[in-house]
C-alpha cells in the first residue's frame, strides 16, 4: 500500500469518525429538547401544545406574540424558557409614556471627557419579555419591532449587534381593554407566531390552587441546553428536510388563504414563515422531515394573526368553540390532491 492510499484511509476513517460524532451531538441536542419540554410543562399545566409552540418559535428564529387576559401565566412561560435555557433575560413593563430609548438605550455625554458614551437599554438581552406591548405608543411599538427585525441597534448612526440568540416574547392585552394601542398588521406580521394560553383546565386550576407556587418552581429550573446548543438546535431546524408533496398541501393552504373577499391571503414573508415553523416542530417532535401534522400544527399560530384575526379567541363561546379563519383552512383543504 503505498503512501497517498494510506492517507487517503486516513482521511476517509478521520471523517467518519467527525461525522458519527457530530451525529451523537445532534441526538443529544433532540433529546435535550424532549427534556426541556417535560420541564416546561411541569410549570405552565395542561398547555402542552403552547409550550411546545413557544419553543418552535425560538428554534425558527422568530418572535412571540402571546394574546391573553392578564394572569394567564404568560410571563411565568416566558420565564421558565428563560432559566431552562440558560438564556440572559429581561422583562419590560411597557407603558403609554414609554419612548423608544427607554428600551433600545441612548448615547450620554461626558462632559469631562467631552465624549458620548452609548448606554445601552433592556433590549440587549438573549430573551427579553415586552410586557403589554400594546399598552405603548405606536412609535415606542415601531422602535422595538425594527430592533427586532434587522437584529441590531442602531443610534446616531452608530450599529449595536444585538446578542445571540435574540428571542423576544411580546405580550398583548385585548383590544377591547382601555389604554392599549392595537399594533397594526405590518407590525405584526413581525411575529413568527401569535398563541393563546386560555383559561387552565378545571384539573390543572385545583393543582395551581393545591401545589407550589409557580414563582417558587421557577427558581428551582436549572439550564438544560447551553447558547451554543441552541444556536445549534436553530441550524439543525434549516436542515431539517421538505418533500415536494408536502410543500404541495403546504401551498393549498396558502393558496385558500387568497381566495376570501374577507381577509387579504398569507404574504411570501408568510408563506416562509410557515415553512420554518413546520421545520422547527419536526424537530421539537424529533422528526428527520416534516409531514402535514407539522403543517397543520403551526398553522393557526402563523397565520391567524397575519389573516385579519386582531385578537386569537382562547374561549368558548355560547357553549361551542369558536372557529378561527386558520382552522376554517387546514378543514377546508385535503392533505391529499
Amino acid at each position: 500500500m503505498d503512501v497517498n492510499t494510506t492517507d487517503m484511509m486516513k482521511d476517509m476513517n478521520n471523517d467518519a469518525q467527525a461525522s458519527l460524532t457530530h451525529n451523537q451531538d445532534n441526538r443529544v441536542i433532540v433529546a435535550k429538547v424532549q427534556q426541556l419540554l417535560q420541564q416546561l410543562n411541569t410549570v405552565i399545566l395542561d398547555k402542552p401544545q403552547a409550550t411546545k409552540l413557544s419553543l418552535v418559535c425560538l428554534l425558527a428564529e422568530g418572535h412571540l406574540l402571546l394574546q391573553d387576559l392578564p394572569g394567564m401565566g404568560k410571563t411565568t412561560l416566558a420565564h421558565g424558557l428563560a432559566q431552562l435555557l440558560g438564556l440572559s433575560f429581561n422583562r419590560v413593563q411597557f407603558t403609554n409614556d414609554m419612548l423608544p430609548a427607554d428600551i433600545l438605550g441612548m448615547n450620554l455625554y461626558h462632559q469631562n471627557e467631552h465624549r458620548f458614551e452609548f448606554r445601552r437599554g433592556p433590549i440587549f438581552t438573549q430573551l427579553l419579555l415586552a410586557d403589554e406591548i400594546n399598552r405603548s405608543s405606536p412609535k415606542t411599538q415601531s422602535a422595538l419591532l425594527e430592533a427586532m427585525e434587522e437584529q441590531q441597534v442602531t443610534q446616531d448612526g452608530q450599529t449595536h449587534p444585538l446578542p445571540t440568540p435574540f428571542f423576544v416574547i411580546a405580550t398583548q392585552n385585548p383590544t377591547q381593554q382601555a389604554g392599549v394601542y392595537p399594533l397594526p398588521e405590518s407590525q405584526l406580521d413581525r411575529f413568527l407566531l401569535c398563541l393563546s394560553l386560555g383559561y387552565p383546565s378545571a384539573t390543572a386550576e385545583r393543582e395551581l390552587l393545591q401545589g407550589v407556587d409557580r414563582r417558587q418552581l421557577l427558581e428551582t429550573l436549572s439550564p438544560i441546553l447551553s447558547t451554543e446548543q441552541v444556536l445549534a438546535a436553530q441550524q439543525l431546524v434549516k436542515q431539517v428536510f421538505i418533500a415536494d408533496v408536502v410543500i404541495d398541501y403546504l401551498q393549498r393552504l396558502v393558496a385558500k388563504t387568497r381566495q376570501s373577499q374577507d381577509y387579504h391571503g398569507l404574504s411570501p414573508r408568510g408563506v416562509l414563515a410557515l415553512k420554518k415553523a413546520a421545520q422547527a416542530h419536526a424537530f421539537a417532535s424529533g422528526h428527520d422531515e416534516v409531514t402535514p401534522e407539522d403543517i397543520q400544527a403551526v398553522f393557526a399560530a402563523v397565520t391567524d394573526h397575519r389573516l385579519g384575526q386582531r385578537f386569537v379567541p382562547f374561549h368558548h363561546l355560547g357553549g361551542q368553540q369558536y372557529q378561527t379563519v386558520a382552522q376554517t383552512i387546514v378543514a377546508a383543504v385535503p392533505v391529499m390532491a
